[in-house]
């Protein structure tokens, strides 16, 4: 009984215990942050000061002579007299030194005055050289703090630039202050703010262990048994609960925690039927997400044997299917198809009318006879009107290119404008009047136009995922940037090319959501 008592704490001594820790963890932390920001502050204060005797002294000197004594190291009448005036200023501000002196690639100083050496004396610099020297070649103030440890102590100097009459940087001038002092400043804070931490936890302590007693760990227990009870056998309910009247969230916690008893009991009855369900589903859209891919041509390089061209596609769904589709084939020897095509709506209809659209456009165009895009959407666009009752549509953009001559055939359903690249040229936007979608009305006809490809020219097809890719603020990737990201490497092969669109679009959407389908089409004409 003994052991057991020694090995379990009650709630009561760990809050307590908790409470302490937390408080004291929060006075070391402000210590530190108060310290290091009032380190900043004092540091900036004394430079500052520094600056103001700098200044003071820069108004008081004649430069020209400084300018002097720095060609012929030589005092004066005049060098004696500022001499008394530097130490008058140096007392009077509690300066640590106060000198001038012209700084040397070789890292030294050379001084005109300093109040522990003579007008001629060097010395190595100590100092952060870049800074000085940027000081006085380019006659500008410092950016930072001169912090240094030497053999004169641990200082920090403020420097301003000697300018003579024709504005050229003769000799900089220095105000150094102890950091001693400015420690000292930043002990006394310090121990100043642990003491008033210290007053305040113990307040903070005793104030909060009485509350937590009173309002929170008696009703904690309270709710913590009945929580055990209740696990022991979810199907029964209890009013243990109701008998919490704190008037506060405790009592707020512990009517939610009887109404969720009351809705899991009356959940638990359905939940394995639901979670059976789930995974059905998620099964089936896995299915379903592979016989989509694999309807895709998807093995690279798809026609090792022809060397008239190169052609590379991808197909990022933004749901488990998506309705985007493309596709190349042979439809003879000498003659190849390209498809691109975007279903409207996302998801599971989407893909079931994306399966028609591609099976009918294949089959119509390996049919035979007329090679004409017009007439191939045509019939498929009757074929997809039938039994239509959901108004879906598809647009589209057909090519039938013969690869000895380059001659092509396109119709464009109102799909995307594509992207041609000439040889040795940039991508550029091909725009042209469109025929309506397919499946928007039984009988329309599609216009068609022919176009001629040269060796080294590329094409470039997509979906509109791509120009409508948005970030979080609602800003579209648009066709501006597609081109630019097609013209990073203009004469990439279709895989590089595509990889470079998909590259700049995941820069600019970072980690938006993708909301459409993303699909692209590169093909490159090498010819005979």
């Amino acid at each position: 009984m003994i052991s057991i008592n020694k090995r379990k704490w009650g709630i009561t001594k760990k809050s307590l215990i908790g409470i302490i820790v937390f408080t004291l963890l929060m006075n070391i932390l402000m210590c530190i942050c108060g310290s290091f920001i009032f380190d900043k502050v004092i540091q900036r204060i004394y430079n500052e000061r520094g600056y103001v005797v700098a200044n003071i002294i820069i108004e008081h000197i004649d430069h020209n002579k400084i300018a002097e004594y720095a060609d012929t190291w030589e005092a004066d009448e005049y060098y004696y007299d500022m001499v008394d005036y530097l130490k008058y200023i140096q007392a009077c501000s509690n300066a640590a030194y106060i000198y001038i002196g012209v700084p040397y690639e070789d890292h030294t100083i050379k001084y005109i005055y300093d109040s522990g050496s003579t007008i001629g004396f060097v010395d190595p610099i100590a100092a952060p050289f870049d800074e000085i020297w940027e000081a006085y070649t380019n006659g500008v103030r410092p950016k930072s703090y001169l912090v240094r440890h030497s053999q004169y102590g641990f200082l920090t100097s403020s420097c301003l630039p000697v300018r003579d009459s024709s504005g050229k940087v003769v000799a900089l001038l220095f105000v150094d202050t102890n950091m001693e002092i400015i420690y000292s400043t930043l002990n006394t804070f310090i121990l100043n703010m642990s003491i008033i931490g210290f007053i305040l936890m113990v307040a903070f302590c005793i104030t909060n262990w009485r509350l937590l007693s009173k309002s929170l760990i008696n009703p904690l227990m309270l709710i913590r048994d009945n929580l055990q009870s209740f696990a022991a056998n979810t199907s029964v309910e209890d009013t243990l609960l109701e008998s919490i009247r704190t008037n506060d969230e405790m009592e707020d916690l512990a009517r939610a925690v009887t109404n969720m008893e009351r809705d899991i009991v009356a959940y638990i009855d359905n939940i394995e039927t639901i979670t059976t369900e789930r995974e059905r589903i998620g099964a089936e859209l896995n299915v379903a997400t592979r016989i989509q891919a694999d309807m895709l041509p998807s093995k690279f390089p798809a026609f090792p044997d022809r060397h008239e061209f190169d052609i590379y596609a991808t197909m990022s769904p933004a749901k488990e299917v998506g309705g985007d589709f493309y596709d190349f084939f042979l439809v003879d020897d000498d003659h190849l198809a390209l498809v691109m095509a975007d279903v409207a709506g996302k998801g599971v209809p989407a893909a079931l009318f994306m399966v028609i659209s591609k099976t009918l456009i294949k089959n119509r165009t390996l049919m035979g006879g007329e090679l004409s895009p017009a007439k191939i959407l045509y019939d498929v666009n009757n074929q997809l009107c039938e039994g239509n009752e959901s108004d879906m549509f598809v647009t589209a953009w057909l090519a039938i290119i013969e690869l000895s001559t380059g001659k092509g055939i396109v119709t464009n359903a109102g799909h995307e404008h594509p992207a041609i690249r000439r040889a040795g040229g940039e991508y550029e936007l091909s725009v042209y009047k469109h025929s309506p979608a397919i499946a928007t009305m039984e009988g329309i006809s599609f216009g068609e136009h022919e176009f001629l490809l040269h060796p080294g020219d590329s094409i470039f097809v997509y979906t509109d995922g791509v120009p409508e890719a948005t970030t979080f603020d609602n800003v579209l990737y648009g066709t501006d940037r597609l081109i630019s990201a097609l013209n990073k490497e203009p004469d990439a092969a279709p895989e590089k090319l595509l990889k470079n669109v998909t590259d700049s679009i995941s820069s600019f959407v970072m980690k938006a959501p993708q909301f459409d389908d993303i699909t692209m089409l590169g093909f490159t004409y090498h010819g005979k």
